[in-house]
């Protein structure tokens, strides 16, 4: 299937690795003109030799989402490499503050919400004005099954990504008529250097080997997971590559889960 992405520029935030790094794959080897964007230069840069994209066809600019200074120079660097975007995925994020409710501190929310939440809106910010030139364009947010099935343990990321989808679904409703259509992709449990730390901690905490961490998450912490397996970067990249292709030009507003089941409702 054609997608209709050839040509279109697009920003990947998060994009040194995991699924941000998979989605600029995919985009890139649908013609697309991709800039990737993540904290570090170093591990940028080498995300940006991984993917082998043509001369001319990717750019790897470092930029930090906490800090307005850095992403309004993004703004300006990728406008210098590129003009103005027709897609911008938003893919960065972290885990952050873990535990119960008492045991968490008022840090912890406020670092945890920056990055995943805020850093998110700033971005929009930014590359809206962009976005809304062409009268075609496409904003997907990775948020996560946490955003509508919240666990005790981590509740300001959970939090965090239900504002996500609020922010997805009401940023839908107000463009849509300008052809720039906003959606977001919620994933659960994927195969990424953050579940890959997830895992590692675990294996640690119970004293035992990272493989046995797995299988005991699957079974006590997320049943649903119909396929007894975490997932893989690509099959969530599947998802956002068709969100921003012309294939999806009637989809608007929605989440879509790429769960295996772990959301428990309809």
């Amino acid at each position: 299937m054609d997608l209709g992405i050839e040509g279109r520029v697009a920003l990947v935030t998060g994009a040194d690795s995991g699924i941000g790094w998979h989605t600029a794959r995919q985009l890139l080897n649908e013609g697309a003109t991709v800039v990737i964007t993540d904290q570090y230069e170093d591990q940028l840069n080498a995300a940006a030799q991984r993917l082998e994209a043509k001369p001319g066809q990717l750019y790897a600019i470092p930029a930090d989402i906490t800090d307005t200074a850095s992403i309004a120079l993004l703004g300006e660097r990728v406008t210098e490499a590129v003009g103005d975007i027709d897609i911008l995925v938003q893919s960065a994020g972290i885990t952050g503050a873990q535990g119960l409710f008492h045991e968490l501190t008022d840090e912890g929310w406020t670092d945890t919400l920056l990055v995943n939440l805020m850093g998110p809106v700033r971005l929009v910010s930014e590359f809206l004005p962009s976005l809304r030139k062409g009268g075609w364009g496409r904003i997907v947010f990775v948020a996560s099954e946490d955003g509508v099935q919240p666990y005790e343990n981590e509740l300001p990321y959970c939090s965090a990504k239900a504002g996500i989808l609020a922010l997805a679904k009401g940023l839908s409703r107000s463009y849509a008529l300008e052809g720039l259509l906003v959606n977001s992709v919620s994933p659960a449990f994927i195969h990424t250097p953050m579940t890959d730390a997830m895992m590692e901690k675990r294996a640690a905490e119970l004293g035992i080997p990272v493989t046995d961490a797995i299988e005991s998450f699957l079974e006590e912490e997320r049943p649903h997971i119909d396929l007894k397996r975490r997932g893989n970067p690509d099959e969530v990249a599947n998802v956002i590559t068709f969100l921003c292709s012309d294939a999806a030009s009637f989809v608007n507003g929605s989440n879509y889960r790429v769960d295996s089941g772990s959301v428990a409702t309809i």
